[in-house]
């Protein structure tokens, strides 16, 4: 019997490879409209987004705000007048076309489900890019549920994320449940107030913050299956700290 019967998991950076979809999308527009596709220039992006999207988890600023004044920020920076809006749908579109899973997170959700567990897919990820790259993904017909902040009208951390994904799983015992992510700000806080137990997919070996503390720090896949799946692994004061 599984630790957990439903396991909440999160997309990017824990199923899929977002940083490498992330640079070969942004490379792609860049070089369609004219703009030098360097380090710096996606460095600049990189931090407008980062700080963009650190707000949106904050409840400070809408997704639909972000993902065109990321585009804004950056078009103004490199001295262009491209319409940002277009600039961010045609970025989507190559984020979702260039997406794929870090390797092993097939064989995970597959084991999980085989040992037991109901699994669903919870994300603050745009729903166009999430479903395009879902379907083009093998976790489909390992996936129960597929919750996303842009349709749910709610995002991590903020608990009617997880009360409605909790709905939709049909949650009765919190105990029972476990959120899995790398996110300490999202996932991680996110799980804790909504009452179950967190496992941070940290594979850089990232130090906690402290107002998102894990139930469990996973370095690996492994020790994903291990903590939910039972097993020989590490101690729960090993985890908490390494």
């Amino acid at each position: 019997m599984p630790r957990y019967d439903i396991v909440f998991l999160d997309a990017d950076n824990t199923l899929f490879d977002f940083d490498a979809a992330e640079h070969a999308a942004l490379r792609l527009v860049l070089e369609e409209r004219g703009y030098p596709a360097t380090p710096e220039t996606e460095a600049l992006y990189l931090g407008f987004n980062r700080d963009l999207w650190s707000a949106f988890d904050r409840g400070e600023v809408t997704q639909e705000f972000l993902l065109v004044e990321r585009f804004r920020l950056l078009t103004r920076a490199l001295g262009g007048t491209d319409d940002p809006a277009a600039f961010n749908r045609d970025y989507l579109s190559h984020m979702a076309a260039c997406s794929r899973l870090l390797p092993g997170a097939e064989a995970l959700c597959r084991d999980l489900v085989r040992g037991g567990c109901r699994l669903a897919l919870a994300t603050n990820g745009v729903a166009r890019v999430q479903h395009t790259r879902l379907a083009a993904s093998p976790l489909s017909p390992w996936l129960e549920g597929v919750y996303i902040s842009e349709e749910l009208g709610a995002q991590k951390p903020q608990r009617a994320f997880f009360d409605r994904a909790f709905a939709g799983m049909g949650v009765r015992d919190k105990s029972r449940a476990v959120m899995v992510g790398d996110g300490l700000q999202s996932d991680i806080k996110g799980g804790i107030a909504a009452g179950i137990d967190t496992i941070w997919y940290n594979p850089g070996g990232l130090p906690p913050a402290p107002d998102a503390f894990p139930t469990y720090t996973a370095a690996d896949y492994g020790d994903v299956r291990r903590l939910i799946l039972g097993g020989s692994r590490q101690t729960r004061e090993e985890h908490l700290n390494p």
